[in-house]
């Protein structure tokens, strides 16, 4: 399925389906997959889609070409410099569906895994550190570059500074240098480092791993999971508690228990 959008005629997204995974691969090679208005509406209906589709079981995302995206599109944003109040309206807009789609995907039922080949920069690397786990070819590098342009990557720094260690993301952002990808693992931005060109088999590949298990409860870990991280220490574990007793009475964990005691491989109906 390709996603059109009627400001741009070529699809900006590709989905394909296979086996419970979807992968969404960002198709502007030639203008570096920026987050653009076509690209970021194209995201968000396809996460709004895949939020309702129950087979779906989890979600890859990858990039066609040398960058997995560039970020903002900064010619589309300094174009509006010349509206009547410098732009502001627009920024405000553009950067608010941007932040919406980021909560998107931390909201979407399923697991999203990123796979990335080349360079992912500003609200590109952010996309990256927006999704559960990331994979990452040996050549991928990972870069907020604001603070070179006078323009800090204030809206980025939000999603890095709930997966990097505050001096792992503060030296990140202060700096704005490309980030190679074994130094990214380290920091925590991504999950394992693969063979360059590696990075969508090992996504997909962990992908139909979590496909395996019960979507009712990977849907119960992930949403839980964001939920109790916003909470100080009592209250996170009073709400994963009650969520654990919810979870104890479901079918899927009834099965797997008892799976689990009888030595044989469960069933799940979610």
């Amino acid at each position: 399925m390709n996603v059109h959008h009627r400001s741009d005629p070529a699809p900006v997204l590709r989905r394909e389906d296979a086996a419970g995974v979807v992968t969404l691969t960002l198709d502007r090679p030639q203008s570096r997959n920026p987050l653009s208005e076509a690209l970021i509406a194209a995201l968000s209906d396809a996460f709004s889609a895949l939020a309702e589709e129950r087979n779906v079981k989890a979600v890859v995302l990858a990039a066609e070409g040398p960058v997995f995206s560039a970020g903002h599109d900064l010619k589309e944003m300094t174009a509006h410099r010349a509206d009547a109040d410098r732009g502001r309206a627009y920024f405000t807009d553009i950067l608010g569906r941007c932040s919406a789609l980021m909560q998107q995907i931390t909201a979407l039922p399923q697991p999203v895994i990123a796979a990335v080949e080349g360079t992912a920069t500003a609200a590109g690397c952010q996309l990256v550190a927006s999704c559960d786990l990331a994979v990452a070819g040996e050549a991928a590098r990972f870069c907020t570059p604001g603070v070179h342009i006078g323009l800090f990557c204030s809206t980025p720094m939000v999603a890095l500074t709930r997966n990097l260690a505050a001096k792992h993301a503060l030296e990140m952002l202060l700096l704005g240098e490309m980030v190679p990808a074994e130094e990214a693992a380290r920091m925590g931005l991504v999950n394992r480092v693969v063979p360059a060109g590696g990075a969508l088999a090992e996504a997909q590949r962990l992908a139909a791993v979590i496909a395996s298990k019960s979507p009712a409860t990977i849907k119960i870990g992930k949403r839980t999971f964001y939920e109790q991280r916003e909470m100080g220490l009592a209250a996170a574990y009073d709400h994963a508690s009650a969520v654990m007793v919810e979870n104890m009475l479901a079918r899927d964990a009834e099965e797997g228990i008892g799976a689990f005691v009888e030595k044989r491989t469960p069933v799940w109906t979610d």
